[in-house]
C-alpha cells in the first residue's frame, strides 16, 4: 500500500473512533471502536503492515514514548506524586490478586504453562509479553508463545469499555460534589504555565525562544538522560520510568515548561503516532490463531481481569478509594499509556463542556490514571515476566 494511502485509512479508522466515542458519550470508547476496525480491517482488506508501511514503528516510536512521558511528568508536581501512594498500593496490590488467581483458579482449569505463560503480558505490557513469548519459543512452545502475544493484544478489547464506564461513574460522583460545593477552579491559557516552579533553580524562558525546537530540545534532554540511566543500571530501571520522573524533577526547578507538547502545539501528532503503534500489534492476531487458543485467551483474561478488580476494589475501599476509582486504576493494567489517558479525557469532555469543570475532574482522575499506569504496565509488568519467565 503506498505511504499516502496508509496514512488516510489509519487517519480514517481513529476519526471513526472518535466520532463514535463523541456521539456515545464515551459509553462506546474511541479505543475500542478503533482497535474492532483495525482488528476487521487486517482480517480482510488491510494489509498486515498497514502501520509500519506509514513509519509509525521502531524508533521513532522511542522517540514518541520518550517525549509523551517526559511531556506527562511535568503535569505533575512533587506534592502530587507524594500523594498518590495510595494509587500506587492499590494497583500493586491489583496485580498480586490477578496473579493469585490465574495461578490457581487459571492453573487448574488450562494448566501451569498456560497459566505462567498468560499472566505477565496481562499486567499490559508489551515488553511483559516478548519475554514471555520468546521464554516458551525456547521451551518449544510455539503455541503459548501466540497465546502470549494476543493476550496483550486482546486484553484491551475488555479493559477499554469497563474503564470507560468507571471513569464516567466517577467522574459523575466527583461533579456532583463539586457542584454542591460551590467550588470554582481558575482556568489558564494553554500558552502559560499550570503551576510555578516549586524549586525554581532555572529562570523563566523569554517568550521569544518558547518555540517549538526548544521545547523539543529539552524534552530530548530528558530522552538522553533517560537513556544513560536504564544503561547505567544494566537496563533493570526503564528509560520510560526515569523520563516520567525527570519531567516531573524539571517542570519543578523551572528547567522545562509545563505542557511543553501542548504549547508546541505538536501533543495531537505524537499522540497520533503512538496510538497507530499500539493497533499494529492487532495485525497478528488472525482468526486462525484465535480459533486455535480461544478458550485459554478468553479464560486467563476473565479470571485475571476478575482477580485485578476485585482486589483493587477491596483494598481501595480500605484506603478511602471508590470502588470506580479502584477499578479504573486496575485496569490500567491491560492497556497503560496512553490509552489511560485518552479514555480519562474522553470520559471528562463526555461529562461536561464547563472548562471549570473539566479542570476539576482531570486534576481528581489523570494523575492517579497516569501513575497507576505506569506503575502497573511500566514498572510491575516487567517485574512479573522476569519472575514468570524462570518458573515456565
Amino acid at each position: 500500500m503506498n505511504v499516502a494511502v496508509a496514512i488516510f485509512v489509519i487517519m480514517l479508522v481513529l476519526v471513526i473512533g472518535e466520532v463514535v466515542g463523541t456521539k456515545t458519550k464515551a459509553f462506546i470508547p474511541s479505543v475500542f471502536v478503533s482497535a474492532v476496525l483495525f482488528l476487521i480491517g487486517f482480517w480482510t482488506i488491510f494489509p498486515k503492515d498497514l502501520i509500519p508501511t506509514v513509519g509509525f514503528t521502531g524508533n521513532i516510536i522511542t522517540i514518541t514514548m520518550l517525549f509523551l512521558v517526559g511531556h506527562m511528568g511535568t503535569l505533575f508536581n512533587i506534592k502530587d506524586i507524594v500523594s498518590q501512594w495510595k494509587t500506587v498500593v492499590i494497583s500493586l496490590l491489583g496485580i498480586a490478586g490477578m496473579c493469585l488467581l490465574t495461578l490457581t483458579i487459571g492453573r487448574t482449569i488450562f494448566g501451569w504453562d498456560i497459566a505462567i505463560v498468560a499472566t505477565p503480558p496481562l499486567t499490559g505490557g508489551i515488553v511483559a509479553s516478548l519475554i514471555m513469548s520468546e521464554a516458551a519459543g525456547s521451551k518449544g512452545l510455539p503455541d503459548l508463545a501466540v497465546l502470549s502475544l494476543l493476550v496483550y493484544v486482546m486484553q484491551g478489547f475488555l479493559g477499554y469499555p469497563l474503564t470507560a464506564i468507571a471513569l464516567k461513574k466517577e467522574g459523575e460522583s466527583l461533579l456532583k460534589k463539586y457542584r454542591e460545593s460551590g467550588e470554582k477552579i481558575e482556568i489558564q491559557d494553554d500558552k502559560n504555565e499550570d503551576a510555578p516552579p516549586r524549586f525554581p533553580i532555572f529562570k523563566p524562558l523569554n517568550e521569544k525562544y518558547k518555540t517549538p525546537y526548544m521545547l523539543l530540545l529539552k524534552l530530548s534532554v530528558i530522552g538522553v538522560l533517560s537513556y544513560y540511566v536504564q544503561i547505567f543500571t544494566g537496563g533493570k530501571v526503564s528509560q520510560y520510568v526515569v523520563a516520567l520522573l525527570l519531567g516531573i524533577l524539571f517542570a519543578e526547578i523551572g528547567f522545562i515548561e509545563r505542557r511543553p507538547l501542548v504549547i508546541s502545539q505538536s501533543f495531537g501528532l505524537f499522540m497520533t503516532m503512538l496510538m497507530a503503534f499500539i493497533f499494529n500489534g492487532l495485525a497478528q492476531a488472525t482468526p486462525e490463531l484465535i480459533s486455535v487458543i480461544a478458550l485459554p485467551l478468553v479464560g486467563i483474561i476473565v479470571i485475571g481481569v476478575f482477580g485485578l478488580s476485585v482486589t483493587a476494589i477491596i483494598f481501595g475501599k480500605i484506603l478511602g478509594y471508590s470502588a470506580y476509582m479502584s477499578l479504573a486504576l486496575s485496569l490500567t493494567a491491560l492497556y497503560g499509556f496512553p490509552p489511560n489517558y485518552v479514555l480519562t479525557d474522553e470520559a471528562v469532555k463526555a461529562l461536561t463542556d464547563d472548562p471549570n469543570e473539566r479542570k476539576y475532574l482531570m486534576s481528581n482522575m489523570l494523575p492517579k490514571m497516569l501513575v497507576a499506569g505506569f506503575t502497573t504496565v511500566t514498572i510491575a509488568s516487567i517485574i512479573v515476566a522476569g519472575i514468570f519467565a524462570n518458573l515456565l
